[in-house]
């Protein structure tokens, strides 16, 4: 395993707590020797872990649209800048370069581009492991959501290991190291 996609907003978020921890998640992944490929933003949480792993001399590769690359503020300092044409494109690709698969703090945007993969791991699309980075308990009332979905008989029981919550970075890359496909989704 070489190379993490992770998935994560912008923004910065109201806590520095956020900052602080993506930082030192990016920090970790270059002494680690892992690959970050995200979404090519300069600032917010994606920002702090690109900066946390080209400060520390690993890699970050970029994956942007070229109307995001228009508008957004794109890193200058990506060890690789790849342009597609679409978000379609872009979730391609960085699934596509990816070893695992990570969601940090983020927004609608972060949830969408994770979920992806996630549904994705359910139908038989792919086996990478996934994980979520849960910086202040803040995917805690995700958690809750799918643990709800999972009671009421939307999503296969099974599934309630498929994108577990860690704490910390230790934690998040032993389960990334542990992670063992749970097979395709079945219907009664």
């Amino acid at each position: 395993m070489k190379r993490i996609a992770i998935y994560c907003g912008a923004s910065k978020g109201k806590d520095e707590s956020y900052m602080n921890e993506a930082y030192q998640l990016g920090k970790y992944m270059a002494q680690q020797e892992y690959e970050l490929v995200f979404g090519a933003g300069s600032v917010g949480i994606m920002g702090a872990i690109q900066d946390g792993v080209l400060d520390h001399g690993g890699q970050a590769i970029g994956v942007i649209p070229n109307m995001l690359n228009e508008r957004e503020i794109t890193s200058e300092k990506l060890s690789e800048l790849i342009l597609v044409d679409s978000m379609h494109e872009r979730k391609n690709k960085m699934a596509e370069l990816a070893d695992a698969f990570v969601m940090a703090p983020g927004g609608a945007g972060s949830l969408e581009e994770f979920f992806e993969m996630y549904s994705w791991a359910q139908i038989g699309i792919h086996e990478k492991p996934i994980a979520v980075f849960n910086i202040n308990n803040f995917f805690g009332p995700l958690q809750t959501l799918l643990n709800h979905m999972i009671s009421e008989g939307f999503i296969d029981a099974k599934y309630s290991r498929l994108a577990p919550l860690c704490d910390t970075k230790e934690q998040l890359f032993e389960t990334i190291h542990n992670y063992k496909p749970l097979g395709v989704r079945t219907y009664d």
